[in-house]
């Protein structure tokens, strides 16, 4: 008899289900990972994972390790896996679970569970898993034998990238890790083939191609979705044939680079407000995108929105175009389109006057800000000098307050997919998993590109113990910690020591502070990384540049700034305060 475990069954259909996907997609990596904690019961599915040639990455919170996988299937375009304990473990899992489903990010997550005979018994760390899941995934199922396991995974893997993507959840209770059946009765399930693509409908097209003509002031925005969707050839070429302006969303940065001359990215405010037609393409009209309602766009703004949901469309507000369909293949039909009327908007028109006017001057404020000689620095500082030495082709990964939305308007992305941050989600915490994901991607694929992590120091606390990870696999991650000593702003040294004279610090600190100077490059150099403690200009590009040319190991520049320190005031003060 050949005999298989239950544990090999799961490494061995997520191995072939994986092998399949990387010949439909153009991937970044040749082999796949899953990140996770082991323990009781899947201790023998990471063994078996590794022995199918799945690498496993070992993380010190499942949901760091959840976060890393929904990257890999950002950044690949299919799956990773999140192998959790049961009980607590598959709970700290779900925040990484629900940060896929809202970032439409693929990801399989493999929870192990209590033994089959020991339902409603009070078993060791039971839980009602699966039903737990169905909150958070698009798929959540526990196979009902050995013999079920294939078809679950393959389902499993399937429902996570096909439609709309998201995080699908696979149960193994602990008796069947182990336990043994005949390969010969294990129902052989062919590989689900790549997603098929939809087409958008020919008269809407020939719509939305009308609205696009007859517009003063059109703006084309570009969400993640196109860059999850690997849109940016046709999307390129679509822009410069048809001379639209731009704007990217947070994670759409770098799907055309970020000095592309048709990007209006420091004019958003402005381009938004007085669009008076938006083609909207892998982005929602959600809170990142103010719903697409006044006070911020303009109440008759026409919406041409381009998803592959259907459900979607409508969403805040009526399109007056919608088409359905895959955002790449939708972008070649609108470019077919272009192409063959010849049309193509103006660029000496006043629309494009007012938005180069309204770059230049945000540019000047922002140089301004940058170039301020006071001590300690500004974020402004500090992003004008780091945007200076970072490599074009390397991986941004950013979270925070301030730190992520200034961040977002000064350090440029050149390449698609080669931002990561916290979302539609809006999640603290994720920084340091997307990093280990992206360095575990770009470690296979031998590219020369950098990782470079970009945190908040209350961000940057979520999942700090993450850099043992980086530390332990040699990932030349470089994380630069922003530190104004709080949530927003904290207070200085000082201040903090004069507080504590005043009675306990519960009672009066402000609850937005942390202990200021914290020393975080002491937590990495405590685990074998590079840690600098920074407050200068030289000593942050002294710093920036020793890590950037060390590839053995993780570096941590600990960059104090002025606690006060806030974002340039905005345009349109009376608007919500969030611009991410």
């Amino acid at each position: 008899m050949d005999e298989v475990t239950g544990a090999q069954l799961i490494a061995e259909s997520l191995k072939n289900q994986c092998r399949f996907l990387k010949e439909q997609f153009l991937s970044l990596q040749k082999v796949e990972y899953m990140f996770g904690i082991v323990g009781v019961p899947v201790i023998e599915v990471a063994m078996a994972a590794q022995a199918a040639g799945i690498r496993y990455v070992g993380m010190r919170n499942e949901q760091a390790a959840c976060y890393a996988a929904s990257a890999i299937g950002y950044l690949t375009g299919r799956p990773g896996a999140c192998l959790v304990v049961s009980g607590p473990g598959l709970i700290h899992a779900l925040g990484g679970m629900a940060n896929a489903n809202m970032n439409c990010w693929p990801v399989v997550v493999i929870g192990g569970s209590s033994d089959q005979n020991q339902e409603t018994a009070g078993a060791f760390q039971e839980f009602p898993q699966v039903e737990a899941c169905r909150l958070y995934s698009k798929f959540s199922a526990r196979p009902s034998s050995l013999e079920a396991i294939p078809s679950v995974i393959e389902k499993a893997v399937r429902t996570s990238i096909y439609g709309r993507p998201g995080a699908c959840y696979v149960d193994i209770a602990g008796d069947m890790v182990n336990a043994k059946v005949d390969r010969s009765n294990v129902r052989v399930v062919s590989c689900c083939p790549a997603p098929p693509v939809s087409l958008a409908d020919h008269g809407a097209l020939t719509k939305a191609i009308s609205v696009l003509k007859a517009s003063k002031r059109p703006l084309v925005i570009i969400g993640k979705g196109a860059a999850y969707g690997r849109a940016e050839t046709a999307l390129r070429t679509f822009v410069e044939m048809s001379g639209l302006p731009f704007l990217p969303t947070p994670m759409g940065k770098g799907v055309l680079p970020d000095d592309h001359p048709n990007c209006v990215a420091a004019a958003r405010s402005r381009a938004i407000l007085q669009a008076d037609v938006v083609l909207l393409l892998g982005a929602r009209l959600n809170w990142m995108l103010h719903f697409g309602l006044p006070p911020r766009f303009d109440p008759d703004v026409k919406i041409i929105q381009v998803d592959l949901c259907a459900e979607e469309m409508g969403n805040n507000v009526r399109p007056a175009v919608a088409l359905l369909g895959d955002i790449n293949a939708t972008v070649t039909q609108l470019l077919e389109c272009v192409l063959k009327d010849g049309w193509k908007y103006p660029f000496d028109t006043e629309w494009w006057s007012t938005l180069k006017d309204k770059i230049a001057v945000n540019a000047k404020i922002s140089k301004a800000l940058a170039l301020q000689p006071t001590m300690p620095m500004n974020y402004y500082t500090v992003f004008h000098h780091v945007s200076q030495l970072l490599p074009h082709d390397c991986i941004i990964v950013s979270e925070g307050a301030n730190t992520m939305d200034i961040g977002r308007t000064m350090l440029n992305n050149y390449l698609p997919r080669h931002r990561l941050d916290a979302g539609t989600f809006g999640t603290m915490g994720v920084g340091l998993g997307f990093a280990i994901a992206a360095a575990t991607v770009e470690r296979s694929a031998h590219k020369g590109q950098r990782i470079v992590c970009v945190e908040g120091d209350s961000a940057f606390g979520f999942s700090g113990m993450e850099v043992e990870t980086m530390c332990r696999y040699n990932l030349p991650v470089v994380i630069i910690v922003v530190n104004n000593n709080g949530i927003y702003s904290g207070v200085d040294p000082e201040m903090w020591k004069e507080m504590a004279k005043m009675g306990d610090l519960t009672s009066i600190a402000p609850p937005v502070t942390l202990l200021p100077e914290a020393r975080y490059d002491e937590v990495m150099t405590a685990f074998g990384g590079q840690g600098f403690l920074v407050r200068t200009v030289e000593e942050l590009r002294s710093a920036l540049q020793l890590s950037l040319s060390d590839w053995e190991r993780p570096s941590l520049l600990n960059v104090l700034i002025d606690p006060s320190s806030d974002r340039k005031q905005q345009e349109f003060p009376w608007l919500t305060r969030s611009n991410l």
